[in-house]
């Protein structure tokens, strides 16, 4: 519990440092005043060995992380360690490897991990996302309902402003996102492939081992004017009207979050097959997960959907038997033209 406390202590001190400075620049803060590193006798997460010399304890810490933790000129690690009485090695650039910290009082050990865990998790936090579960919705007749849709909407709306071919969604991605992950290497990646096998139990447990008959109709959009609309998207429901496909992806989130491999947004995930996104206009790779986006509020030219939604709000794009769920790799394609999986479980 301490070692918890502490580590939240340091975060929000860190974050209130750190926000106006470049990372490079980034300067280690010095430990609080009320604060006697000496106390902490525990590490919840980790295993700190005792030796001849005194502790040591090992950790991972993504490859792309490890500048973090050096600093600039090595000032960062040279502060930990000076603060903490300890000595971190840290592999060489290219080389891969635990970070390992040695001291010769546990509780010295244990405060350099704390300090490490705050930068790690306030530096991967500005990473963007690299993976994101999903439901696929790429159904060969999903696609020839949605290019139906796409004809007819660019036939019967061209002229409304800003509504062009180049916002709509690539037909061979439709697909349902439950939540996003960010993966810095192989080993976090094999991580998240394993906790997702282990719901494989409780998915089909609700599925009867049976896959989802879906059933994909009528479109909303995101925000409150429809005059100015940036992500359009298509309904999905089980078709025997139960939640069994809501209940399947908040299972999914509660489990990441839980792991410590996704974060919480929402009480419950919000279900949704983008069909047209403005971010597609300037970048055609760009995927739709959780409405994340590098672009501002000014950079995307909202579209005027009034018309489509009289026209098209209550269009059928097909039916589908869902039987899977991925771990799917952003800014990728397999043969099929779907976003490459690092891992899948089915339903039966």
């Amino acid at each position: 519990m301490a070692a918890t406390l502490t580590y939240e202590i340091y975060r929000r001190n860190f974050v209130q440092e750190e926000q106006n400075e470049e990372e490079e620049d980034f300067a280690y803060m010095g430990p609080l005043e009320s604060e006697e590193f000496e106390a902490e006798d525990t590490c919840d997460t980790h295993l700190i060995e005792q030796t001849e010399r005194g502790f040591r304890c090992a950790i991972d810490v993504p490859t792309v992380l490890y500048k973090y933790i050096i600093g600039k000129k090595g000032e960062t690690r040279k502060r930990l360690e000076s603060d903490t009485k300890t000595s971190i090695n840290i592999p060489k650039q290219g080389m891969e490897g635990q970070i390992v910290i040695t001291g010769p009082h546990k509780s010295a050990v244990s405060s350099a991990i704390t300090r490490i865990e705050v930068l790690v998790d306030n530096f991967r936090k500005k990473q963007p996302f690299t993976h994101f579960l999903s439901f696929p919705l790429n159904d060969p007749k999903i696609q020839e309902g949605f290019l139906r849709f796409k004809d007819d909407v660019l036939e019967q709306c061209s002229q409304d402003h800003g509504l062009d071919e180049s916002i709509f969604q690539n037909p061979a991605k439709l697909h349902l996102t439950i939540g996003t992950l960010t993966l810095l290497d192989e080993s976090e990646v094999r991580k998240a492939c394993g906790h997702l096998q282990e719901c494989q139990n409780f998915i089909r447990d609700i599925t009867g081992g049976k896959p989802l008959p879906l059933q994909v109709a009528s479109i909303e959009y995101m925000n409150d004017d429809p005059a100015m609309v940036d992500v359009l998207y298509a309904k999905v429901n089980v078709t025997d009207g139960s939640d069994k496909l809501q209940v399947i992806a908040d299972r999914l989130v509660e489990y990441f979050v839980s792991v410590g491999q996704m974060a919480r947004e929402w009480d419950r995930v919000k279900l949704h097959g983008t069909v047209m996104n403005t971010r597609f206009r300037k970048d055609t790779t760009a995927e739709d997960a959780s409405g994340l986006s590098r672009q501002g509020p000014n950079e995307r030219e909202a579209f005027d959907a009034r018309n489509l939604l009289k026209t098209f709000g209550s269009y059928h794009f097909g039916e589908l038997d869902l039987n899977r769920v991925s771990l799917s790799q952003r800014y990728s394609a397999d043969c099929t033209g779907y976003y490459a999986s690092a891992g899948s479980i089915s339903f039966c």
